[in-house]
């Protein structure tokens, strides 16, 4: 593969980082703010809203990582290699964490939602999960046929 199509996936990589950055430090915090605005008497739900969102964060930039990694392997001509494959294998675990906090936090989303009079609230939240989901599905059949392929090569290596 040419080192410029890896190095245009490698700056992708960092600019989907770039967005979620701002809105966890602008965004975010007035979300919190606005869900103890929205129920007064239970101020505990702004520390929800913020552990939900922070939480769903973490494991996305851990995927970015492990993407950028694997395409710093690509340029080293090291894609059949086990390092990818379990760098995959991180991506489908990141992906279905994700997935999996924002099914916790749809609760939390319904509250807000309901108190505010906006379903769309919920979709956006049921759309990264089912997104994150797709992700870790992609990232699992991935890693699976890069197995088959290091076995193969491994098996053509030794026919030799």
């Amino acid at each position: 593969m040419k080192r410029g199509s890896t190095l245009f996936l490698k700056v992708a990589v960092i600019l989907m980082g770039i967005p979620v950055l701002a809105l966890c430090v602008f965004f975010v915090p007035n979300i919190a703010e606005f869900a103890a605005e929205l129920y007064p008497d239970h101020g505990y739900l702004r520390y929800l809203v913020l552990i939900d969102l922070y939480a769903a964060a973490i494991p996305f930039y851990i995927a970015l990582y492990q993407a950028f990694r694997l395409l710093v392997l690509i340029d080293r001509n090291l894609a059949f290699s086990d390092v990818a494959v379990r760098a995959l294998r991180n991506i489908k675990f990141c992906g279905m964490a994700i997935c999996l906090i924002y099914i916790i936090g749809l609760p939390l989303l319904y509250l807000i939602a309901e108190k505010d009079d906006a379903p769309g609230l919920i979709v956006i939240g049921m759309v990264i999960a089912f997104a994150s989901i797709v992700v870790s599905v992609f990232a699992a059949v991935l890693q699976k046929l890069l197995k088959e392929a290091i076995h193969i090569k491994t098996e053509n290596d030794l026919t030799v």
